[in-house]
């Protein structure tokens, strides 16, 4: 593979000479392979939608939340070990091998979705094999991060982990276009159309990408940053943005069937919509916080978050489609924002800290190491812990279809988080 031995983004000279054409390179490189993973992780949220009793599906809205609940727990547990694999195998490397181990998945899914009578718990426990496509997110970030310096990292994340949300909407998109081509019938061929697409993510990643050699293994700055109260604050805040994008973009389809009895047809071609806007405004979110800070746009972004809950709760008790759909695209905007303003407070937070370090003393080459080491880690641990969230929404619309029959308590749930 090809590796480079010496990167140093923060010299000025060196930036502007290779560094930058270098890493804007391995960037667009790493947001395709990233958006198909998202796109497979996604699969499910779409494939739930042909699971209806005309294509020999009986499954209830309960089973399907817990469904698609599993393979996002997948996900978001196989980010802590996709960000150290980045380090040990390279990022050039592990993307080859992260898009490659994704055609396991998608065969999955086009045998599944063929196959009804395929008993509940076999069917969860192969349909989690998506969760695959989660860890992507991590290992990606993790990998960017090292190559652009702190002044740039704000938009080279955001666009990162934008390119890479916008596969939800796309699986989506492609969804919708399958069911009005073919039907709900012919589900498989989503999937399907998947394969060629990972192996041509793998070529990108051989022809376009790098690895560092610099980058190592660090148990030492996990430790560190599960120890920095700075993490467990962020993380917080991330389940609250990544967590309900990546969990309302699962679980809208399954809201507009079940809540409003939408076909199949009718849920898909609004699903897309928000997680495509959502996405596509995330790099705002980094550019907003690049300029204003990050903790005060977050700040204010979770405050329009519990209002546009209060909406989506509102719709929901006067039964109004369309103030529910206007609420929930309003929702995936700010998820979007917010995001990226988050992400963007990591490499903020502990470059101040390294200003500290340096004001009391410490060589500033030592303390700039210091904390990229701990930022490294937190990036990939935050990812985890937000992707986590997902799970939990979709477990809240399970367990409050179970108790109550409908979900204006899950809903009551998610705005009271919002203000905490």
């Amino acid at each position: 593979g090809r590796w480079i031995t010496r990167w140093d983004p923060e010299d000025t000279d060196f930036w502007n000479a290779t560094g930058r054409r270098v890493a804007r390179r391995n960037l667009w490189a790493s947001v395709f392979a990233e958006h198909i993973g998202f796109s497979v992780w996604s699969l499910w949220s779409v494939l739930s939608l042909f699971m209806v009793p005309e294509t020999g599906f009986d499954f209830t809205a309960a089973q399907k939340f817990l469904l698609v609940s599993v393979v996002s727990l997948v996900g978001a547990v196989l980010r802590v070990p996709y960000t150290l694999a980045v380090p040990r195998f390279g990022g050039r490397n592990w993307t080859l091998v992260s898009a490659g181990v994704l055609l396991v998945p998608t065969g999955v899914a086009v045998v599944l979705i063929q196959r009804p009578e395929t008993p509940f718990w076999l069917f969860v426990l192969l349909a989690a094999t998506a969760g695959l496509g989660g860890g992507n997110f991590s290992s990606s970030m993790a990998n960017i991060n090292s190559f652009f310096p702190e002044r740039s990292k704000g938009w080279a994340l955001g666009v990162n982990a934008g390119g890479g949300n916008v596969g939800v909407a796309t699986v989506q998109l492609v969804g919708l276009g399958v069911i009005a081509a073919v039907g709900a019938a012919q589900g498989y061929l989503l999937a399907a159309l998947y394969i060629p697409l990972l192996l041509l993510a793998a070529a990108v990643a051989w022809g376009c990408m790098d690895n560092l050699a610099g980058a190592r293994i660090d148990a030492g700055a996990q430790l560190a940053a599960v120890r920095d109260r700075h993490f467990w604050i962020v993380s917080v805040l991330y389940v609250g943005t990544f967590g309900s994008f990546i969990g309302f973009s699962f679980a809208f389809g399954l809201l507009l069937q079940h809540q409003f009895g939408r076909t199949p047809l009718e849920a898909a071609a609004v699903t897309f919509l928000g997680p495509l806007l959502g996405s596509l405004v995330r790099p705002v979110g980094g550019r907003l916080a690049d300029r204003f800070g990050g903790a005060r746009v977050s700040l204010w972004n979770f405050g329009a978050m519990a209002a546009g809950t209060a909406v989506v709760l509102a719709a929901s008790l006067q039964e109004s489609l369309a103030l529910f759909t206007a609420g929930f695209v309003v929702l995936f905007l700010l998820t979007g924002i917010g995001n990226g303003s988050v992400f963007k407070m990591i490499p903020a937070i502990y470059a101040a800290e390294a200003e500290n370090e340096i004001a009391a003393g410490v060589p500033a080459e030592r303390a700039y190491a210091r904390t990229r080491r701990v930022s490294g880690a937190v990036l990939g641990l935050v990812g985890a812990s937000g992707a986590l969230g997902g799970v939990g929404i979709n477990l809240v619309f399970r367990q409050s279809f179970v108790s109550f029959g409908d979900v204006v308590p899950g809903y009551a749930a998610f705005l009271v988080f919002y203000l905490v």
